[in-house]
């Protein structure tokens, strides 16, 4: 199983070096890692998704929870929280084809960012299952390239994730 691990850190250099140092350490794989400043620009959220048991995720988060620059561990709860990617995709177009692939973008809320007579660039911010959803309708047409970013992931509800140091 998935789980989405939010980790508040001093935003210092080397501290991702740290802390993926730590997984790789212990054999843990991350299937995703973001990293940004918060509204506080002294401290950096990671949002980190590993696959793995119960016991496995309990594991990393005590671990996790010893290095010195990690203010706060939380493991997110399926369905409490918001989770995003946000992908570009370019896909080949011929003439034929430039309309279908302009409804399917309008149809999944995708935006296009760049066009050629040869490409079009597709911008789209969803779910990791929504975005492998338009990469599945778009396939057929000839996807050149995709970058994606990693999971971003928040809780629901009005109480932001709070730290030990109150910051």
């Amino acid at each position: 199983m998935k789980y989405t691990m939010s980790v508040l850190v001093e935003n210092h250099p080397g501290v991702l070096s740290k802390v993926s140092g730590l997984f790789s350490r212990r054999g843990f794989n991350i299937d995703s890692l973001a990293v940004g400043i918060t509204e506080d620009p002294a401290i950096s959220r990671m949002t980190i998704v590993v696959d793995g048991d119960e016991y496995t995720v309990e594991q990393v988060e005590k671990q996790l929870n010893k290095v010195i620059p990690v203010i706060k561990v939380k493991t997110l709860q399926t369905g409490k929280t918001i989770a995003r990617t946000l992908s570009l995709l370019k896909v080949s177009v011929t003439a034929g084809y430039r309309a279908e692939i302009m409804r399917i973008a309008e149809l999944m809320g995708a935006r296009i960012v760049d066009a050629t007579r040869t490409t079009m660039t597709i911008e789209f911010s969803d779910t990791p299952e929504r975005t492998d959803t338009l990469e599945a309708l778009l396939r057929p047409y000839g996807i050149k390239e995709i970058v994606r970013t990693g999971v971003i992931a928040i809780e629901k509800g009005p109480d932001p994730t709070r730290t030990a140091k109150n910051y």
